[in-house]
């Protein structure tokens, strides 16, 4: 099986839940490639009944059907870079980790969706296990939030130097490179991330945009590096123009629900409407 190029554009494969709200997980991977005018495959791992205010129901898709999905796409249409999101569980994880290291996939970008950015523990500690053991030394580029690089690295995390050392903990378990996000820091650091991938590091900012509608912002800046990477983009430069895309949707994030809204994937069509 292969997983290079089968097309004439560039293709990325999300390995993610499915948010029936709209404002993360599939439905925002995919808006974020289509804006990079990259094709967007998807393997779903599990389904979840959320909207803005909360997340009622999760159910796991089975690992077996996950592995099928995954192996659709590659052998027909290719795929040039992949993002792994929420994985739920120890048998998905270990499932989608040894078909990734059988098959590879180039250019794979892994968000570990272990911590909620407020803090809260997505997955159980097996499934945490199997994400540092089998998948994290296959990744490109791994994008921990704070909490979840507290976790990877066992540092407490509240200064920039305490970021910049856990980021040099954290490419230890084998990823190339990795970028903490900063947005769950406070103060001047939010917002702040820090990228670093073995040798050269770098603290990337943008301008802080003042909104309480970011949900979905962990899942498009993971899409948006994987579309980059696509594109053929270096990982410094896939990450740079990612948080820049993100930025840009957060100005433009939708007031919609009763709760936090998600990012505005298309605000080229609404800048047309201001």
């Amino acid at each position: 099986m292969t997983s290079t190029s089968l097309s004439s554009i560039p293709v990325a494969l999300t390995i993610a839940g499915s948010d029936s709200g709209g404002g993360a997980g599939i439905q925002a991977d995919l808006r974020t490639f289509a804006f990079h005018l990259v094709h967007g495959t998807s393997a779903i791992t599990c389904i979840t009944a959320q909207n803005t205010v909360s997340v009622t129901r999760v159910d796991a898709i089975p690992a077996a059907s996950v592995v099928a999905q995954m192996q659709a796409v590659t052998t027909d249409i290719g795929v040039q870079a992949a993002k792994t999101g929420m994985l739920l569980n120890e048998e998905i994880i270990a499932a989608v980790a040894q078909q990734l290291s059988s098959h590879p996939i180039p250019n794979l970008v892994v968000d570990p969706v272990m911590v909620s950015r407020t803090g809260a523990l997505l997955i159980d500690d097996a499934a945490i296990a199997a994400l540092k053991a089998q998948l994290l030394p296959l990744a490109t580029i791994l994008t921990p939030n704070r909490y979840e690089a507290q976790i990877l690295s066992g540092l407490d995390i509240s200064t920039l130097d305490d970021m910049r050392l856990a980021a040099e903990c954290i490419h230890q378990l084998g990823s190339k490179a990795v970028l903490i996000k900063g947005g769950g820091m406070s103060g001047a650091l939010r917002g702040v991330d820090v990228w670093f991938d073995g040798v050269h590091q770098h603290t990337l900012t943008t301008q802080i945009v003042d909104t309480t509608n970011t949900h979905g912002t962990g899942c498009t800046l993971a899409a948006a590096i994987a579309a980059n990477l696509a594109l053929g983009k270096d990982l410094l430069s896939a990450t740079k123009q990612a948080k820049d895309y993100v930025t840009t949707a957060l100005r433009y994030s939708l007031s919609i629900g009763k709760g936090q809204g998600p990012v505005g994937h298309f605000f080229p069509l609404l800048q047309n409407q201001s």
